[in-house]
């Protein structure tokens, strides 16, 4: 059936429903969560709804619209393909590479419950990788100016894609796909800069389909981000891992870190059983953390490092301020001595807008980033 540019602004009103009341991170869920087909109706911000009521005023047919929307998004993963192509022509004619790290922009910021402000932080991060105020060398030794080290494919245009009026259903495709077309170019493995923790569900959804089956995952967080929905949002930062974990996408889910989660993060939890590592026990599973191995058994190991898993006397510039976290130095000692074949990772909540004025949370992102590099690069 065709429809008009009115009938596709009428369908879209029913996709606005969101964020009413906005609440802290502590996540207070509704005791009665939508349907499933409801879910799909909502999760998106609601800035493009301008676009279209333009549209609709001016009588432009649907047909049109959509043949615009797909240019955008085939203008936006020809970008990403083209650049991962080149990095990846790159290293195979340098030769002697295993595994490369190949940095991902994702800024998107609508599915954050409180603020939106981590879909500022991708430029930020690139811009401490790589400041005067610091080498170039990682704590273990690796060069990060070596491009078998470390290449950078760009930002995924999440702002231009929406702008067109894409929902949050084709937008996740979206990152899927620019994230396969990545891991296309052997060796590059993405490394993925939030953002918010949404992301986390396509990026992981899509390392999974590309290697043909469900990977371990090692989550650095204050929160689970493990509920059915949050305010009616399915693509919530609150629920990625909900949605990674009824994919199929993970075999084990480790979060570590977490200090703030209400009954049904814990029921959530063991109904996927996840192995949730609280603050309030870490001096006494510090030991088991600083030694993990995972990986056996799967395609490879997925780390999500969300900055607010760290104290914030350590990163104050994130979107939910919650005290009691890691060490900087805890977290370091986590994955140095981990014991995977990390196939991806992500950096997620960096939030610029509430970073101190030097700027020491972008510099702390960075460096995540620089020792996450390290590990993946071989």
């Amino acid at each position: 059936m065709r429809c008009s540019s009115r009938n596709l602004l009428s369908l879209a009103l029913t996709h606005q429903n969101r964020l009413g009341h906005r609440e802290k991170k502590d996540r207070k869920q509704s005791t009665s969560p939508p349907s499933s087909t409801t879910h799909r109706k909502m999760g998106q911000g609601t800035k493009w709804m301008h676009y279209l009521k333009q549209l609709s005023a001016a009588n432009v047919p649907a047909a049109l619209i959509e043949k615009g929307q797909n240019r955008v998004i085939d203008a936006s993963l020809t970008l990403i393909r083209e650049r991962a192509k080149l990095k990846g022509e790159l290293l195979r004619s340098l030769g002697g590479v295993k595994a490369s790290t190949s940095l991902l922009g994702v800024p998107l910021g609508h599915n954050s419950s409180f603020l939106q402000g981590p879909a500022f932080a991708p430029p930020r991060i690139r811009e401490a990788i790589w400041c005067g105020s610091t080498n170039s060398t990682t704590e273990e030794g690796k060069e990060l100016n070596d491009p078998r080290v470390l290449t950078d494919v760009g930002d995924v245009p999440i702002q231009e894609i929406r702008d067109c009026g894409i929902d949050d259903d084709r937008l996740m495709n979206i990152i899927s796909e620019s994230v396969k077309l990545v891991m296309e170019e052997d060796p590059l493995r993405p490394l993925v800069l939030g953002g918010d923790h949404s992301i986390s569900f396509p990026v992981v959804r899509a390392v999974s389909e590309k290697l043909g089956g469900p990977v371990d995952i090692l989550h650095l967080d204050a929160h689970p981000d493990i509920y059915d929905a949050f305010e009616g949002n399915i693509y919530s930062h609150a629920s990625s891992f909900a949605r990674i974990m009824e994919g199929g996408y993970a075999r084990r889910l480790l979060q570590v870190g977490i200090r703030s989660i209400t009954r049904e993060g814990r029921e959530q939890g063991k109904r996927f059983g996840v192995e949730q590592y609280e603050m309030r026990t870490f001096s006494r599973d510090c030991h088991t953390l600083e030694n993990l191995k995972l990986g056996e058994g799967v395609k490879g190991v997925y780390i999500s490092v969300d900055v607010d898993c760290l104290d914030p006397a350590f990163a104050p510039g994130v979107s939910h301020i919650e005290p009691g976290g890691l060490s900087f130095r805890d977290v370091l000692n986590i994955l140095h001595n981990l014991q995977a074949d990390i196939v991806a990772a992500d950096v997620v909540e960096f939030n610029p807008q509430r970073d101190t004025v030097d700027g020491m949370t972008a510099m702390v992102a960075a460096k995540l980033v620089r020792e996450l590099t390290a590990k993946i690069s071989r």
